[in-house]
């Protein structure tokens, strides 16, 4: 059975306004897309969502006591809760400089946790 689903585009300022037709897990067309870009992402959008996660871990011996950290690539949809509880578990020491790898292949992703700030030790 063909399902219609409908999506808003956020891959460029226009936002466009998508409709996918959905078989079984598997996008048959997708319709609305102003650029090439939309069905690129209603496509990703509706097999594997993914998000970019922007987020804080422990730091001891810095100037804050909170260090600001982002993921390297997004990370699918389903696994940020996990994440999240990784990062709990994190405490760092300062001094850290922006990009430094804080979780390597974090869940077995392949997809790094990275500072997003330098953290200068007091």
């Amino acid at each position: 059975m063909i399902e219609e689903k409908k999506l808003i585009c956020v891959t460029c300022p226009r936002g466009c306004q998508l409709t996918a037709e959905v078989e079984d897990g598997c996008v048959l067309d997708v319709s609305g897309c102003s650029c090439k870009r939309g069905k690129t992402y209603a496509e990703a959008e509706l097999t594997d969502p993914r998000r970019m996660i922007a987020s804080t871990v422990r730091i001891s011996g810095g100037i804050h006591p909170m260090l600001p950290v982002t993921t390297s690539a997004p990370i699918p949809k389903g696994l940020i809760l996990q994440l999240m509880a990784v990062l709990r578990t994190v405490d760092l020491q300062a001094p850290v400089r922006m990009n430094d790898v804080i979780v390597s292949n974090v869940l077995g992703t392949g997809i790094d946790v990275i500072a997003s700030a330098d953290m200068e030790k007091v």
